[in-house]
């Protein structure tokens, strides 16, 4: 199944090009009560709900993906945890480059472990990114995103596929400088996912998905995720050793080499086989968004 949020937070069914609203199904979701339970309210009764998404889906007409406004597939993730330098050559190039290492000693993920992003940095393909830096480089990382669906501690990677509802295109978008990853990567809308998510039974290997990241139709970055230092079920694993993980919360896995800057005006477009493609637009200000 592949399912969107779209328009003022529409439930949608995705099958070829067309969205199929079955938002009614969310009126079998459990009434909420302060303090809301951990977890994503969708995501922690998702296999409840899918039966009736699906019989929605069949039921009502379909209208053009282009047509709607794509948000986050995901609307409350507890957290986001994002992998640092997971592939060799962007490893390599981060050391190369002054402009990304500002004249620090890049590590590896091993030695960085994974970090945080601040929840409200999130935005769907439909929205746009907003670099409003001027004084700052800007870059561009494509990585393949996954959806926690059950709850997860100290888990082994024998299981850790076992806990994913889906897989997204994730952009993690950053600015350049000596402070923390947290606070370069968390800005509003430097967190892009889309354009839907994909559930997990319909990807058989997470780590063999080619994916490619164009701006203004040139290729900057092009890569398959067996290219990963830590695969899926490592950094799953991996940060279960010290999070909890709930329903809803996001993994992105890591960017390859290629990272360069953007610019208000221009066009990112991304796509990973077997999930999509979206195009996000950069914008200057947040009046333009």
């Amino acid at each position: 199944m592949r399912f969107c949020r779209f328009n003022d937070n529409r439930l949608g069914v995705v099958r070829g090009t067309q969205v199929h609203d079955v938002t009614a199904a969310l009126d079998s979701l459990p009434a909420l009560r302060w303090p809301a339970p951990q977890g994503d309210h969708f995501f922690n009764h998702f296999e409840a709900l899918r039966p009736r998404m699906q019989a929605l889906a069949d039921a009502m007409p379909g209208m053009p993906v282009s047509s709607v406004r794509l948000l986050s597939p995901v609307g409350n993730p507890g957290k986001i945890v994002a992998a640092p330098v997971n592939y060799q050559l962007h490893l390599d190039e981060s050391r190369a480059d002054k402009a990304i290492n500002f004249g620090t000693q890049v590590k590896t993920i091993a030695d960085y472990g994974v970090f945080l992003k601040a929840s409200s940095s999130m935005i769907g393909a439909s929205q746009a990114v907003v670099a409003d830096w001027a004084e700052r480089r800007i870059d561009h990382e494509i990585e393949l995103a996954l959806v926690i669906g059950k709850k997860a501690f100290r888990i082994t990677e024998g299981q850790a596929l076992s806990h994913v509802a889906g897989y997204m295109i994730g952009l993690d978008m950053t600015i350049r400088g000596t402070e923390d990853r947290s606070f370069r990567k968390s800005l509003d809308t430097f967190t892009v996912f889309g354009p839907h998510m994909v559930t997990a039974d319909e990807i058989s290997d997470p780590n063999q998905l080619d994916f490619e990241l164009q701006v203004n139709q040139q290729t900057r970055q092009k890569a398959n995720t067996a290219q990963l230092i830590w695969n899926v079920q490592k950094l799953i694993a991996y940060a279960s050793q010290a999070y909890t993980l709930y329903p809803g919360d996001i993994l992105m896995t890591g960017t390859p080499e290629g990272v360069a800057p953007v610019l208000p005006g221009d066009t990112m477009h991304a796509r990973i086989d077997q999930i999509g493609e979206m195009t996000v637009a950069v914008r200057g200000t947040h009046n333009e968004v």
